[in-house]
């Protein structure tokens, strides 16, 4: 079984989790995917670090998906956000949704991107070229 929301600390594939999507009432199916970029505000980025308080990240991360159940006419969705040292090009977050049509599975994979960032404590940290490092959104 394949967890609606996971923290993972290694790289991973998206082929099964989408399979894991699939129903026969689904027309749609949307997804996500957030990579680690070159830059940030007009600065050269190499990498970051995600940190997380993982149990509290999966807890919050799956009452999100659950309330997209119920708040979109979904079939399914999942998550996953990955923790540790990423490079840039790296796959950092994945989203899926399949539904009976399009415009409920695009809202509603919208939404649980931008309530995973809003609501689950997973912290950034971006390395950057000049040799320094930042904390991003330290709130």
């Amino acid at each position: 079984m394949i967890p609606r929301f996971a923290i993972a600390d290694a790289p991973f594939e998206i082929a099964p989790l989408r399979a894991h999507l699939l129903r026969a009432e689904a027309g749609a199916y949307a997804s996500f995917e957030g990579w680690v970029r070159n830059h940030n505000e007009g600065r050269a980025a190499l990498g970051l670090r995600y940190e997380a308080y993982v149990a509290l990240a999966e807890a919050e991360g799956l009452k999100i998906v659950e309330e997209a159940l119920e708040r979109f006419e979904i079939a399914d969705a999942a998550c996953v956000h990955r923790v540790g040292d990423l490079d840039v090009g790296d796959l950092a977050v994945w989203v899926g949704v399949s539904a009976a049509h399009r415009d409920a599975a695009f809202a509603a994979c919208r939404w649980i991107i931008d309530e995973v960032k809003s609501r689950v404590p997973i912290w950034k940290h971006e390395r950057y070229a000049e040799g320094d490092a930042a904390w991003l959104h330290p709130e």
